[in-house]
């Protein structure tokens, strides 16, 4: 029906023109018509139980007795979610019902399937964490609001950054604590996230601010453009991104005025934990104008021989003295490093992330 003749149907149907009104489940929008006491549902376990719910609701609008009637086949050939719905329907008759009704409808239907393999974009290939990382970006370009650079540095100092699980017992907690300092893009994050910990667990110990400073090393590398960086041994190398943020004259000087930094082509800096310059690719401290390439030999101080340090035995064994009780593996075992140590890699690499920083 065009909307003219349903206009005519419906506004006949009210003025009591006629008596009965054959309806396809349109009816069940909110139509209030006081005259209306009786309804017949035809096939009633093909609908939804807040569907039925609703078109119930189409009579009893005012002072007069209301019936509705729901016909279905024999109940041997209904489905057992049919069944659930018509006897939920048949139980929540008083006022008030329909929470109670939408709650069991929830129920029986499920809640859906936001998550599984059915919707698009398998949500199970991106993984949980991704999906809702994209859907709050999204949110966020939708409001207009200001997106941050996904891409963040990557930070590899071999360093142990486990929290002690004496100080935070609960490995949830402790996960969430990862997490946080792992999330912080601005050092103020990160101090507030150490103030919550304290507040919440004590004085801090040295496993809790070794992420911390971690966490604030990540922070100054991503306001640097630096893409990785990556301790192997004594030497810690940071790899630049071609957008980095960093004044090539600057940083080439900051190189000829320190020791311990060497300049690699095309976009890397390795830092010398030991304090020397690195003797691989470099720049010649001694040379007015930058060198790509090795340092000229002849520019290098000949250093004097050392000999070899001295064997574990004769370190720990001394003449007629041989105590047992000890390994060969036990006297090599390197002993644990500390982080944030004066003049240890937190230490020095902050400082060079800050001075990057000042330069930029």
């Amino acid at each position: 029906m065009d909307e003219d003749a349903l206009e005519r149907a419906m506004l006949d149907f009210v003025a009591r023109k006629f008596d009965v009104l054959l309806a396809t489940t349109i009816v069940e929008n909110g139509l209030d018509i006081p005259n209306a006491n009786t309804i017949i549902i035809n096939r009633a376990d093909k609908y939804g139980l807040s569907q039925l719910y609703q078109l119930r609701g189409r009579v009893g609008r005012s002072d007069r007795p209301a019936y509705a009637y729901l016909l279905i086949p024999p109940e041997d050939n209904l489905s057992p979610v049919a069944k659930k719905r018509l006897a939920a329907i048949k139980e929540f008759s008083d006022l008030g019902s329909g929470f109670r009704v939408a709650a069991l409808d929830l129920e029986i239907r499920g809640a859906g399937n936001l998550l599984g393999g059915e919707q698009s974009g398998q949500i199970d290939t991106v993984g949980f964490e991704m999906y809702m990382k994209l859907l709050e970006q999204t949110v966020r370009e939708l409001k207009g609001e200001e997106i941050e650079d996904d891409v963040r540095a990557t930070v590899n100092l071999r360093v142990d950054l486990k929290i002690d699980g004496a100080y935070v017992p609960d490995m949830n907690q402790r996960l969430m604590l990862y997490r946080k300092v792992a999330a912080a893009r601005r050092e103020d994050e990160i101090d507030r996230i150490l103030e919550e910990a304290q507040d919440r667990y004590g004085p801090l110990p040295d496993s809790v601010l070794n992420p911390a400073d971690y966490g604030r090393i990540r922070v100054m590398a991503d306001r640097l453009g630096i893409d990785t960086i990556d301790r192997e041994g004594r030497l810690v190398v940071l790899k630049f991104r071609p957008q980095a943020k960093v004044d090539p004259v600057r940083l080439v000087a900051l190189v000829r005025q320190r020791p311990d930094l060497t300049l690699v082509p095309p976009a890397a800096l390795k830092l010398n934990l030991d304090g020397n310059r690195d003797s691989g690719v470099g720049i010649r401290r001694d040379s007015s104008s930058v060198t790509a390439g090795r340092t000229n030999p002849k520019s290098q101080i000949p250093n004097p021989r050392k000999a070899p340090p001295p064997s574990w035995w004769v370190a720990r064994a001394k003449e007629s003295e041989v105590k047992a009780g000890f390994t060969k593996a036990e006297m090599t075992r390197p002993t644990a490093e500390n982080p944030r140590a004066p003049g240890g890699v937190f230490e020095r690499l902050g400082a060079l992330l800050s001075d990057l920083l000042d330069q930029g």
